[in-house]
């Protein structure tokens, strides 16, 4: 059968939760299962969240003081909560931007060019 994409481990999953949903954040107010969608998209089907590992995450945010909710009705007209940034989310996002690019520059000096196999 044809392979799906290669699955991302859970450990790194995690530890991108936090800095993936500030940035979904910082753009406007979202509610959880659009937060969802919305990584599924932007990963091309690589990152798959649930439920289950979403609104845990959601909840820790919130008692940090990163996100505030509300609930208001959806354009659909369903009853939902909402979530948005604070401004300690804003400076948060700042430094898990800057923590990120870093490993992320690291790890791409490390890799390119790969050396040529003997």
């Amino acid at each position: 059968g044809l392979e799906g994409p290669a699955m991302i481990p859970k450990a790194l999953v995690a530890a991108s939760t936090k800095p993936m949903i500030l940035s979904i954040l910082v753009r406007g107010e979202d509610y959880g299962y659009q937060i969802i969608q919305r990584v599924k998209d932007i990963s091309g089907g690589t990152l798959e969240w649930s439920d289950n590992m979403l609104y845990p995450v959601l909840h820790r945010l919130e008692s940090d003081g990163l996100i505030v909710s509300r609930w208001k009705i959806s354009d659909g007209g369903r009853l939902r909560k909402y979530y948005r940034l604070t401004d300690k989310g804003r400076r948060e996002l700042e430094a898990e931007r800057w923590q990120w690019l870093e490993v992320h520059n690291a790890l791409a000096r490390l890799w390119e060019p790969l050396p040529a196999r003997d």
